[in-house]
């Protein structure tokens, strides 16, 4: 592939190597999909899905028999429960597929059937407890007023978006750079680049730089969606927020180098980069917090770079924080990028 030079500008192979890696970005309209219009449509999926609204009421089954109405309306009378009468088979059926959160079945004093593992079958518990007890003639001996947590930042899509980015950033740095090197390696580009007249750094230099000149652009799409459409909070400063993205950015560009540095096929490296990126899918807090897992995993947890990317991205958006607050994350990020870069170097296969 040749490129004119830049009038009045010598040309050089880093300029032009990073030049070529963008036009070929900007030729694969599925790459462009993935980076910019998915994390969007994703966002606005989970929006959809956790948006505000009243809490459902808690669906709970009442054993069919002589006692199946009065439980019924019990149970409706509380306003927080959906009460149906069902047979024992229909029960079982239905609590073992989630459509069901509980069963009362039909015995004095009342048995509650459910799976004590299951969040929803745990509240439901307490909430039929609670109204068939009050139904029974139980007194409150004092009543509680409300207070609902509902301002900005303590949602569940505020939570998630930073989430988003850091898996967004991880996967199309790591894919972007795998997928284009290992292309290169099989179509024995790569041999043709080591003897053109440049240093073999700038290749994989450029690789960086080009992932780079969208970066700014796939930050900007998603958090501007998100704080515009979604009402998502950005507290901290843009700035901060972008030398975040940045250094998380060639974090996993230096990875996805590392990871590309050997394989020789799209299947050899399409393995590697899942079993790289699957603990950190699993355990870096995208979707829910990591704080989840049991202690003694936690310090592998922490060294992820993506569970770094994900709580640096939080503090700023969610927080606040400023850059020296965040100087462990950033830490983390900046040695994942220097050793694999370094290992890459390294280890790198031209043939």
């Amino acid at each position: 592939m040749k490129f004119a030079p830049l009038r009045g500008l010598r040309a050089r192979p880093l300029w032009q190597l990073t030049r070529a890696r963008v036009v070929e970005f900007l030729r694969e309209p599925e790459a462009l999909f993935w980076v910019f219009i998915f994390p969007v449509l994703l966002a606005v999926a989970l929006g959809v899905a956790f948006r505000n609204q009243p809490p459902a009421p808690v669906p709970v089954g009442v054993e069919a028999g002589a006692l199946a109405a009065g439980r019924t309306a019990a149970l409706a009378a509380s306003g927080r429960i959906e009460a149906r009468v069902v047979d024992l088979e229909t029960a079982r059926r239905q609590l073992r597929t989630g459509r069901l959160a509980l069963v009362v079945l039909a015995s004095e004093p009342p048995t509650y059937w459910f799976d004590p593992t299951r969040p929803d079958s745990r509240i439901a518990r307490l909430e039929t407890d609670a109204a068939l007890q009050t139904a029974a003639g139980r007194a409150d001996r004092f009543a509680p007023t409300e207070r609902v947590m509902a301002e900005k930042g303590s949602r569940y899509i505020d939570f998630l978006v930073p989430g988003l980015l850091g898996m967004n950033l991880m996967g199309t740095g790591m894919w972007s750079i795998g997928f284009s090197l290992v292309q290169q390696r099989a179509g024995k580009m790569l041999k043709l680049f080591v003897a053109a007249p440049m240093r073999r750094w700038h290749l994989l230099a450029a690789q960086i730089g080009a992932r780079l000149v969208f970066l700014a652009l796939e930050v900007a799409i998603l958090v501007g969606f998100a704080v515009l459409m979604l009402d998502v909070p950005l507290v901290g400063s843009v700035l901060a927020l972008a030398l975040v993205a940045a250094l998380g950015a060639l974090a996993f560009v230096a990875i996805g180098l590392l990871v590309a540095s050997r394989p020789r096929t799209i299947e050899g490296v399409s393995g590697l980069m899942n079993f790289a990126m699957f603990p950190m899918w699993i355990f870096s807090g995208v979707f829910f917090s990591n704080g989840r897992f049991p202690d003694a995993i936690q310090p592998f947890i922490q060294a992820l770079p993506l569970t770094a990317l994900n709580d640096a991205l939080r503090g700023v958006m969610l927080d606040g924080a400023s850059l020296a607050a965040l100087a462990p994350e950033l830490g983390i990020l900046a040695a994942w990028s220097g050793i694999c870069f370094a290992l890459a170097l390294k280890i790198f296969r031209w043939q």
